[in-house]
């Protein structure tokens, strides 16, 4: 009896065919490329067969051979590569390429301990070396800000990047370690949590019809861009206990100084259950210690200590090597002092010639007073300042004591040496009736608020005090302040990829 042999679909017939040929041909061997920082610091597994993607940062040509020097954004230093005059003929700054070759000895050792010796160039991506405009040469700060599109590309700002990048995991690592809940509150808000009136109004470009129940806006009513996330980490708070977030926040001051953004990113936290604002002063500390103890003996860490900076001259670059070091100790150190704001007062009132703005009780500490107090008490730690006057502080604030007159409230900053504040936090009032004089205080609410209606658009924060509040604190920090602070970099406009500030939104 004849077997009738099924058919097989032709979908079947090419698979078998694509199998057959799969297992039947010899493979070729091409490494993996690896990064400029990988070669740089371990030999490769095969010093014969090497593959590198890159840029060329410069070439430099002579009768025989031509050297290239290429990185990636792995590295503030180079790879240098060793090239025919052939190979290097279309070869010019910017120009993206892969390279294949060997990882040899350098007869350099002291520039660098190996060389690509190249066999195989494919150029990517040309770069056209008359209009390029990141040539070899240095490049003023102020004329990068003009291309913030392109700067990242330059070694010093690409290392910023992977700075900021090694920072959050550093970060992150620290909250999971102790059990926080990372969220992603809201960017469009229906308040202004800081009160101060600074923010970015939300509106589409046409605006519809009003009507009883609607502005006629998208929304129905006005919103805003956040300045803080802090209430709704606080509705989260109540929910899982501990929270952070590293989101944008914006604030419309129209204000040019080294120091200030219309959008720059914080890094919050709300803990549940605390009833003293030392527990909340000691995890800023720890975090802050643990960030900088986790970055500083990495690359990155010691580029930003001890690296060459386009410009540099080398008394400058000793200097700044010296002052990072000293601030790095600093940010490890234990124990950072803690003093009252009306410490701060006292320690300020003999130097008031020294001041443009004479210090006195009841005012707000300027730049240059934090100063002062961060060189003076902190001689080179961050320093806590606790406590100030209920009156400059916003209405959501734990009061604390009462000497005399004098109403303070359960706040902190931490101050470092010439950046300043860092760091802002306090304990919240989770009491409803407290928190509710303290909104008539501000003018938030109609002195006789009853209705939903007078509670207005915080209503909802004010609901929380009314069902299983706790006691409850946070803090924000100025991650962009943080980071120019650690990489030595006073302008914040060159710590954040693409600024943006009053007049300069470019890209």
């Amino acid at each position: 009896m004849n077997m009738v042999q099924p058919r097989l679909a032709p979908y079947v017939r090419r698979a078998l065919r694509s199998s057959r040929a799969f297992h039947s041909s010899p493979r070729s061997y091409a490494p993996a490329p690896l990064s400029v920082a990988h070669l740089l610091d371990t030999p490769p597994p095969d010093p014969d067969n090497v593959t590198v993607n890159g840029f060329i940062r410069s070439i430099r040509n002579q009768k025989q051979r031509s050297f290239a020097s290429v990185g990636d954004g792995s590295s503030l230093e180079p790879l240098q590569a060793l090239l025919t005059p052939e190979q290097a003929q279309n070869l010019s700054t910017g120009t993206a390429v892969r390279l294949t070759g060997s990882w040899r000895p350098s007869p350099n050792p002291k520039a660098q301990s190996h060389e690509l010796h190249v066999v195989g160039l494919d150029i990517l991506g040309s770069a056209d070396s008359a209009t390029f405009p990141l040539q070899k040469k240095y490049h003023s700060p102020e004329f990068l800000r003009t291309i913030p599109h392109l700067r990242t590309r330059t070694p010093f700002n690409s290392t910023l990047l992977r700075f900021r990048s090694q920072s959050i995991a550093q970060v992150t690592d620290f909250f999971a370690g102790r059990d926080f809940t990372q969220t992603h509150p809201p960017i469009i808000t229906s308040s202004d949590c800081e009160g101060a009136g600074e923010v970015f109004s939300v509106e589409t470009a046409e605006k519809g019809r009003a009507t009883a129940e609607s502005d006629g806006s998208f929304f129905r009513s006005p919103k805003y861009l956040t300045v803080s996330s802090q209430l709704h980490l606080e509705a989260l708070a109540q929910s899982v206990g501990s929270v952070w977030t590293l989101s944008p926040t914006f604030r419309a001051e129209k204000s040019e100084t080294a120091r200030h953004l219309s959008e720059f990113y914080m890094l919050e936290a709300e803990v549940n259950f605390v009833e003293e604002m030392e527990e909340v002063m000691s995890l800023v500390e720890d975090m802050l210690r643990h960030l900088t103890k986790g970055l500083y003996n990495s690359r990155v860490g010691q580029e930003l200590l001890h690296g060459k900076r386009s410009g540099d001259q080398a008394e400058e670059a000793s200097k700044r090597s010296e002052e990072l070091e000293r601030r790095w100790q600093g940010m490890m150190s234990e124990s950072w002092p803690r003093i009252t704001y009306t410490e701060a007062i006292s320690l300020l009132e003999p130097h008031s010639e020294k001041f443009e703005h004479v210090p006195k009780w009841g005012s707000g500490l300027q730049a240059e007073h934090e100063r002062f107090i961060a060189s003076t008490v902190g001689n080179g730690q961050p320093v806590f300042v606790t406590n100030y006057p209920k009156a400059i502080k916003p209405f959501y604030m734990l009061p604390s004591s009462t000497d005399g007159s004098r109403e303070t409230v359960d706040c902190f900053d931490l101050l470092v040496p010439e950046v300043c504040e860092i760091v802002g936090g306090s304990m919240r009032e989770h009491r409803l009736e407290p928190l509710l004089s303290s909104m008539r205080e501000h003018g938030l609410i109609p002195p006789n608020a009853s209705s939903a209606e007078d509670l207005g658009t915080l209503k909802w924060y004010i609901d929380l005090r009314r069902w299983g509040s706790v006691p409850h604190g946070g803090f924000g920090l100025g991650f962009d302040r943080l980071l120019g602070y650690l990489s030595g970099v006073p302008n914040i406009r060159e710590i954040v990829t693409f600024p943006r500030w009053v007049g300069r939104c470019d890209c």
